[in-house]
């Protein structure tokens, strides 16, 4: 697990380095992989991010099947499965289901879990990502704008994205965000590229 992490520069240059958008304002904007794995091709039917707590990391990964990643985070054993949208859970206590996530075309997919943490007032880089990303909001407010207008993202919300899509994402509300984000991308570009919102 590699965590990346850029404080403030009062001239913000931005960076993204090892797939991860960083922090270009006020604090830091914090980005950690948590787990990623290539696959060759996609579930079939309507895709949808499964996410469920498990018991331990040990307990979901034994549940784990051909499209799923388990990871650790904020005290809590994550089963993350990409399936069809009526496929159901893999055996955990579920916590959202996420999607219909877009498919994108491609000789392979690389299926990466990342969270994100930090304080309010911080933002990412404009970037993009060559496949679609999914965000789960766990504390705190998530502002995303697009070139397509701004979604405004509280605790507990859940949203798809959008393959290649400019992005700036902003921690805003009362509190720290902490997110989980979901992607499945091509894994013959960069993970992340610099892009405009114009």
């Amino acid at each position: 697990m590699r965590t990346l992490r850029v404080a403030l520069i009062t001239t913000a240059i931005g960076v993204i380095a090892a797939g991860s958008a960083l922090a270009q304002s006020k604090g830091e904007f914090v980005v950690t992989k948590m787990a990623e794995k290539n696959v060759s091709t996609l579930p079939d039917g309507e895709l949808y991010w499964h996410v469920e707590n498990f018991g331990s990391v040990a307990d979901a990964e034994a549940a784990a099947g051909e499209y799923s990643l388990a990871a650790e985070f904020d005290d809590k054993a994550w089963l993350f499965t990409l399936a069809d949208r009526k496929a159901g859970e893999m055996g955990g206590t579920p916590v959202a289901a996420i999607g219909p996530v877009p498919r994108i075309d491609s000789d392979s997919f690389l299926l990466r879990i990342n969270n994100a943490t930090a304080p309010v007032g911080a933002k990412t880089t404009i970037h993009s990502h060559p496949g679609p990303e999914a965000f789960l909001v766990l504390s705190g407010q998530l502002t995303q704008h697009t070139p397509y207008g701004m979604h405004v993202l509280n605790a507990g919300a859940r949203m798809p994205g959008v393959p290649d899509q400019a992005m700036e994402i902003q921690s805003t509300g009362d509190e720290d965000l902490r997110e989980l984000i979901m992607f499945i991308v091509d894994p013959s570009r960069p993970f992340a590229e610099d892009a405009t919102l114009n």
